[in-house]
């Protein structure tokens, strides 16, 4: 994105619990457990409107999401209570869902049936008590956010625990905006953990308009609990990144915070006087093996200048390319199921999104690995 850490870089390790060694050597364990009763990014919402269907995977589960004419979207498992049949093989009006094999309609906001056109007079079932499989869906930040509960929850209970959908700080009315998008070869624990490492920098992304090598130093960060989370408190930034330097030109002091979020949230926010950046950058599991990174950014920062967003959005794509090329050739020696670590400083961040997924695991989130503020140390 030109301006802050979209960060993503090479993973290690997959779901364990929080470890106090300064180095542990750990087995590999296939990542099985995903985070429900959550939202997650299904999609740009761009890509849907009149009556198309548009279909995805999330956390496993193949989905087909559309727009109704009232502009609200709708998720829907994308298979046919009936014969199993995907949904998305069918028809939308704007109105209903209607299944290409018996023709059988969806209301698809509440996935309730509303025709099976083989009945007869003489038949007793009542079509509308039957239900296709549906998901909240909320548009925010120019994403189909769709809220995935626990298999087998029943709706008062989804309703009763819903939290708000998540949605990028913004810090004035006239704003600049990105997206970019890259999909991974490997599994949510280590995509994750890639948002919170601070020390590929100088190897994964060695660029002039960006970092060498030759700039590693030392440096230190205080972070600090927050629910379900952690954060990187309000620090100046690193002056080893070319374009913080370019932050200089308005004469003002330059302040970045950093939160993590579960189940897969980084928050990032730059502060330059009345001048801002803040991006939102989620890694989803689509697949077992396989997840996709989302960052959405916005800012007044060179607000002015023209073609601002376009050259803001090609260094992005270039960075994020970086990260997942890395992703690429980590994961073909993950084939031969190595052992990994997690070491101290850098990776104590790791150490606490694994701690704080198991106590979410565990029914227990009030249970953080922080019991307060931290200062880590790393050269990178």
């Amino acid at each position: 994105m030109g301006i802050a850490a979209i960060v993503l870089a090479v993973g290690d390790i997959v779901r364990l619990g929080f470890l106090t060694s300064n180095m542990a050597t750990l087995p590999q364990v296939p990542a099985t457990t995903l985070l429900y009763n959550d939202w997650y990014p299904a999609m740009r919402s761009e890509r849907l409107s009149g009556k198309k269907l548009e279909t995805t995977m999330l956390m496993g589960i193949p989905m087909v999401l559309g727009r109704k004419d009232d502009g609200t979207l709708f998720a829907m498992r994308d298979s046919c209570p009936h014969r199993g049949i995907p949904l998305s093989c069918g028809w939308f009006d704007g109105k209903e869902v209607t299944c290409k094999y018996h023709g059988w309609a969806f209301e698809p906001g509440s996935g309730q049936c509303t025709l099976i056109p083989s009945l007869t007079s003489h038949d007793t079932l009542d079509a509308r008590r039957i239900f296709a499989t549906a998901f909240p869906c909320e548009e925010r930040d120019g994403y189909a956010w769709v809220y995935v509960s626990e298999p087998g929850m029943g709706r008062a209970r989804l309703e009763a625990i819903r939290p708000a959908v998540p949605e990028l700080p913004k810090f004035g009315a006239k704003f600049r905006s990105a997206h970019l998008v890259a999909d991974l070869p490997c599994n949510v624990d280590h995509g994750i953990i890639g948002l919170m490492d601070p020390a590929h920098g100088p190897f994964v992304h060695q660029a002039w308009w960006w970092r060498k090598r030759a700039s590693i130093h030392e440096k230190e960060k205080h972070f600090e609990p927050i629910p379900e989370g952690f954060r990187m408190s309000a620090h100046a930034p690193s002056g080893n990144s070319a374009p913080y330097k370019l932050l200089g030109v308005y004469g003002e002091p330059i302040t970045t915070t950093i939160d993590f979020v579960l189940p897969n949230r980084r928050f990032e926010t730059i502060r330059c006087g009345p001048k801002w950046f803040s991006s939102l950058t989620t890694v989803t599991p689509t697949v077992a093996n396989a997840c996709r990174i989302d960052v959405y950014a916005a800012w007044n920062i060179f607000y002015a200048i023209p073609l601002v967003t376009t050259i803001a959005k090609f260094f992005g794509k270039r960075f994020v390319e970086q990260d997942r090329m890395t992703m690429v050739q980590q994961s073909e020696g993950l084939r031969y199921d190595p052992s990994l670590m997690l070491i101290d400083d850098a990776d104590r961040p790791a150490k606490w999104y694994f701690a704080l997924k198991q106590a979410r695991l565990d029914g227990e989130p009030a249970r953080h690995p922080m019991s307060g503020p931290v200062s880590l140390r790393w050269r990178s």
